[in-house]
């Protein structure tokens, strides 16, 4: 007996009759009840949520704002209604909303409170900004996953409502850019200025303090000069005390020389008469003595002349030797010199010129003897002027000496006031320096500061009204999600369907496992071998199993509109799928009987969890990880995935060929179990369960 006349006899068996025709034809469909049916009842979720009533409250009071009037809470609504997503109903308070949505009457409730507006307009004031809230009102006993749909709603609107929001708030930030650009400007002027005035300020600085230094020395040396004029005007004080004194003592004296010099102007009023007459007295005996003397000269010259002109007879006569002659003049000379007449010559001489410079003093004795009577009577005038003078000069003396006291008290005033200007220009020149340096640093730092300001302004936006309304836009919405999307499903089905047509393949040929036979009896009652028995028992199995992948992926395909990347490719897996599933079941369901059917049943439960057909398979716990590694239904929901959407075909070949070898597998187990079951036992004729 071949394979086929075998698979040929059990599908027979089958159709002998109407009820098993329908029943064939019924585990055919099983596939598209679970898969097509649920495929379609989700098959676009989110494009029908207009079906959904909704309770919409706005209370937004409104905000005004230097720009005008803002109203989000209307804008809001506005938006709501005629986007249309969800059937919304105006409803006039919370409380009612949040009551319709306890009741079931709203699905969830949106309220937009009344300071919704003022708190969006509160972000141009940053000490007061303050953020806007939306409230949300749902109900998991109403649904659950529309709690999540509606997440995404508000979050649609809170973007929307940032990014209009933001644009003007940005607006403003960016216009406060250009102002405080501008405002940096004048004052990277002023810090230049302040820089240059620091400058000015700096060499006046060290100008004030060269005079500083200089008033200083100044004050030193006025101080030294005060205490020489204090010690000058102790001095003085003294000196004109004494003045004082000697001033009157003056005075006395200047007195009794008036009293003395008027005696002596009475007693010499006759003296020029007097002198006169004495000056031609010694007149006449200084010519009676010259005359005289002239005589006695001329005598004894003439005498002389005899002598000398006898002796020069008596040596002409021969009387007197020459010899004798000079011995003899010599003697005479000798004897006139030493005589008595030589004396009284000599005298008479002296008297002569006596007498003259008597007559020449007699003269000026009487030439001055009237100036000097004159001089003595003004002497004695002056002498009067003098002692007045000096009465007066005596008073004068004291009050020098009261005002040298004054002044000296003065001075000491003085020079206690130049030492503290001394200590003052002394302190004033240390602060100079100090202010120079102050200076110095508010040069260097106000040039820093100038260049800083400046540079800073550079660094400060100072866009133009088309770049602040761009920027503002980007500031409100600065992130642009560019999407590539490499593989798309499309709609929320045709991304479930990979998922639930291989679910459906697992469940139908499952189904078929509760009314077909493993393997048949008649098989293993004859001599075939083994391995046709388990071809045999296979191949019925898979005919049906191909009829139900073929009319579950037509049914998807061209019912509910899914578009295949790659159509034809995505048929021939499904139909590898039939196989491979097919092989495991029958091969289990044969080998195990009853308990097979429950292990399978197990099978199915691990694959629903770990296969990733809703959420990725590496979110669930990690024991699980092992299901997903071991069994198909996890590599079939990927490959599928690769051809409906455009995916990498790499991938697909590695899923058809661990297909092959999940057929290899189910065939194997096929195979060990017509081994096993050619030996019939009690429990085979009679089993403890029959499912």
């Amino acid at each position: 007996m071949t394979v086929f006349r075998l698979a040929l006899s059990e599908l027979k068996r089958m159709t002998g009759g109407i009820l098993p025709k329908l029943a064939i034809l019924a585990l055919s469909l099983v596939p598209l009840l679970y898969g097509a049916i649920y495929l379609y009842a989700n098959w676009d979720p989110y494009g029908n949520l207009d079906g959904i009533k909704a309770a919409l409250v706005v209370d937004d009071d409104g905000a005004d704002t230097a720009d005008g009037r803002l109203e989000v809470g209307a804008t809001v609504q506005e938006n709501l209604l005629e986007d249309g997503t969800f059937d919304w109903e105006i409803v006039d308070s919370a409380d009612a909303a949040e009551t319709g949505v306890r009741d079931g009457t709203y699905e969830f409730a949106l309220t937009i409170p009344e300071d919704f507006s003022a708190n969006l307009a509160s972000a141009s004031d940053l000490g007061n900004a303050r953020q806007a809230s939306l409230h949300v009102t749902t109900n998991d006993a109403n649904n659950y996953l529309l709690s999540s749909i509606v997440d995404k709603l508000t979050g649609s609107v809170h973007d929307s409502v940032a990014a209009e929001v933001g644009e003007e708030t940005a607006n403003q930030l960016l216009t406060g850019f250009s102002t405080v650009h501008t405002q940096l400007e004048k004052a990277a002027d002023g810090a230049g200025q302040l820089a240059d005035g620091a400058g000015s300020a700096d060499s006046g600085a060290a100008e004030l303090k060269s005079g500083l230094d200089t008033l200083s020395t100044g004050a030193h040396s006025l101080v030294s000069g005060q205490e020489q004029l204090v010690t000058g005007a102790n001095s003085l004080a003294t000196g004109a005390t004494q003045l004082s004194g000697g001033a009157k003592e003056l005075s006395t004296g200047a007195g009794q020389l008036s009293g003395g010099l008027g005696q002596l102007s009475s007693s010499t009023a006759a003296l020029p008469q007097q002198t006169r007459q004495l000056a031609d007295g010694a007149r006449q005996v200084a010519d009676a003595t010259a005359g005289l003397n002239s005589k006695i000269t001329a005598a004894t010259q003439a005498a002389q002349q005899n002598v000398t002109d006898s002796v020069t007879r008596l040596v002409a006569s021969g009387v007197l030797t020459p010899a004798q002659a000079a011995a003899l003049q010599q003697e005479l000379a000798g004897a006139q010199t030493g005589t008595a007449g030589q004396d009284q010559l000599a005298e008479l001489q002296t008297l002569a010129t006596g007498a003259e410079n008597v007559a020449a003093g007699a003269e000026q004795l009487a030439a001055s003897a009237q100036p000097l009577t004159d001089g003595i009577s003004a002497a004695n005038t002056g002498a009067a002027k003098l002692s007045t003078g000096a009465s007066d000069l005596a008073a004068g003396a004291d009050k020098l000496a009261a005002g040298a006291g004054d002044l000296g008290a003065g001075e000491q005033q003085a020079l206690d006031g130049s030492r503290q200007l001394a200590d003052g220009a002394d302190s004033a020149a240390a602060g100079a320096g100090t202010l120079k340096d102050g200076l110095t640093q508010l040069k260097d730092g106000s040039a820093e500061l100038a260049q800083q300001l400046d540079e800073g302004a550079g660094n400060v936006p100072n866009p133009s009204d088309e770049e602040r309304a761009n920027a503002s836009s980007v500031i409100a919405d600065p992130l642009t999600v560019s999407t590539v999307d490499q593989a798309e499903a499309g709609t929320y089905g045709a991304g479930l369907a990979p998922y639930f047509l291989t679910l459906a393949m697992w469940v139908g040929i499952f189904m078929l496992a509760q009314a077909m036979r493993p393997i048949s009896r008649r098989a293993l009652a004859s001599n075939a071998p083994a391995w046709k028995i388990a071809l045999g028992g296979w191949l019925p199995f898979l005919v049906v199993s191909l009829v139900q992948a073929t009319l579950l992926y037509a049914v998807v395909r061209f019912g509910l509109g899914l578009d295949p990347a790659h159509p034809v490719l995505a048929w021939v897996l499904l139909l590898m799928a039939a196989m491979a599933f097919s092989a495991l079941i029958q091969g289990i369901v044969a080998l195990l009987g009853s308990v097979g059917k429950f292990v399978v049943l197990i099978l199915l439960v691990l694959q629903l969890v770990s296969s990733g057909g809703t959420f990725p398979w590496q979110t669930i716990p990690a024991p699980l990880h092992v299901a997903h590694d071991l069994l198909p239904m996890g590599y079939m929901v990927n490959g599928l995935r690769q051809l409906l959407y455009g995916g990498e075909l790499a991938q697909v070949t590695s899923v058809a060929a661990g297909l092959l070898a999940y057929t290899a597998v189910g065939l194997l187990l096929s195979l060990l179990a017509a081994r096993k079951h050619r030996l019939w036992t009690l429990k085979t004729l009679q089993p403890e369960i029959d499912i």
